[in-house]
């Protein structure tokens, strides 16, 4: 279904609205049918758990969902692109974000969207909002913030990870942030340019331009190569208006005050911010090969079409009707599958690079039949151009995988599980990491029939 289909209001509205309303549902995993049955779901059976969970808190990953259950959090103050419309309507995105868990990582997700955490001002209280994720702990084995306003989704992540001993994951931050670096180094490999000397432009400074740009850093690049854009301009030394501390990180030594100036001289564009912002003039001003992530959703802070014809080398945007689609279900399933699968109390920065690292490798790896098989009914129009074909299908179309890509999800949790071992936050060991990747593939297309 394009995004530009003239129905697709009505259709999306049908598509929650038939059947059972919504998008999600519970799942009975044992049986029910018998008089011994209902004795051992619930009483008196069900003492006897309870009482080895009272004796080893431990034993609640051995008797309970916990292990497999993930809850996606939020407050509705800034949804997708719809921004501050509330807990109700932001119901509809954390089922579907449930849905993406469990229909690529055979991962149980409960959405929970809050209100009352708000201040006097209808803005979040970070306070109101950790103390009650807080109280959820005892039921779920991670935490996915979701749509929560910046700046006060960094206080929030920032306080549970170090409060709670389950995971605890924003992923507007840290998703949008794996898959793009992910995306940008296969690019920059195609252009023949390291991370650590190309100037950037980031446009957008909320949760997740400031949680790229601080990555990019992280993978490599350098903090004085950034420029950093937001609805007042540059963010410059000395800027007084609309700052907080993340952006003051990034307050750049510039003479440069709008987009268009910064753009002049950089390598990369990373658009996290408003449809048609960019034109082409911009682009013609940027460094030689330039690359472009527009990843404004719907609607792209310039159409690839548009930022090839001005000279981009490589084009990425967060639509999956466009090539190089950066979208965050290339990442958190996979993620949480491997957090998960190792008790992980954390999900540290080597987890999120081991994930960027997994998807960088797929794009260049041979396609077996198989897999080639699932891709051309998932992406018919692309295998017929080719896209995935030869003996690396890296290029200026494919430098990042497909979600319906089959190895996504199992070689992402398989790096994300090494990595949570090698750095000690996770709880349980695994032999061979092979056999564990082949596990979760064979897991997850068993959970589709």
């Amino acid at each position: 279904m394009s995004v530009d289909s003239t129905n697709l209001k009505q259709e999306a509205l049908d598509y929650h609205a038939m059947g059972a309303p919504g998008k999600i549902s519970l799942e009975v995993t044992k049986p029910c049918a018998s008089q011994k049955d209902l004795s051992l779901a619930y009483t008196p059976g069900v003492a006897e758990p309870c009482l080895r969970i009272k004796e080893n808190h431990e034993n609640v990953w051995k008797y309970t969902a916990k292990g497999n259950m993930v809850a996606v959090v939020s407050d509705g103050t800034a949804v997708l692109g719809l921004g501050n419309i509330g807990a109700e309507a932001g119901i509809p995105v954390m089922e579907g974000k449930a849905v993406l868990f469990k229909r690529f990582a055979d991962i149980d997700a409960f959405p929970i969207c809050l209100s009352c955490v708000s201040d006097e001002n209808g803005n979040t209280d970070p306070a109101k909002l950790i103390e009650t994720v807080e109280r959820l702990e005892p039921v779920f084995g991670g935490i996915n913030l979701e749509d929560i306003a910046a700046p006060a989704c960094f206080e929030v992540e920032t306080v549970l990870k170090k409060r709670l001993s389950i995971p605890v994951f924003h992923d507007d931050q840290h998703g949008t942030a794996i898959i793009s670096l992910a995306a940008l180094l296969n690019s920059l490999k195609l252009v023949d340019k390291k991370i650590e000397n190309v100037k950037f432009v980031v446009n957008g400074a909320g949760a997740a331009g400031i949680a790229c740009s601080e990555y990019y850093i992280r993978a490599g690049a350098r903090r004085e190569n950034f420029i950093l854009c937001d609805t007042k301009g540059v963010i410059y030394k000395g800027r007084t208006e609309k700052m907080n501390p993340e952006k003051e990180r990034f307050a750049a030594d510039t003479k440069a005050r709008t987009l268009e100036e910064a753009f002049r001289g950089a390598d990369v564009f990373v658009g996290l911010s408003v449809g048609n912002c960019v034109n082409k003039d911009m682009i013609r001003s940027m460094a030689s090969d330039p690359i472009i992530f527009a990843m404004s959703n719907p609607t792209p802070e310039i159409m690839p079409d548009l930022a090839l014809e001005a000279g981009a080398a490589v084009v990425g945007t967060g639509r999956s009707d466009f090539s190089n689609q950066i979208n965050n279900v290339l990442g958190f399933p996979g993620i949480f599958r491997g957090a998960l699968d190792t008790h992980s109390t954390d999900i540290n920065e080597a987890m999120k690079l081991a994930a960027s690292k997994a998807l960088a490798e797929i794009a260049s790896e041979t396609i077996s039949e198989t897999v080639m098989k699932s891709l051309a009914a998932a992406y018919p129009e692309d295998a017929k151009k080719g896209i995935f074909n030869g003996k690396s299908p890296l290029g200026k179309s494919f430098v990042i995988p497909k979600p319906f890509d089959p190895r996504v999800v199992p070689r992402v949790a398989r790096y994300v599980a090494e990595a949570a071992i090698r750095t000690g936050v996770a709880q349980i060991q695994i032999a061979d990491f092979a056999i564990y990747e082949k596990q979760v593939a064979a897991r997850i297309a068993g959970s589709r029939k």
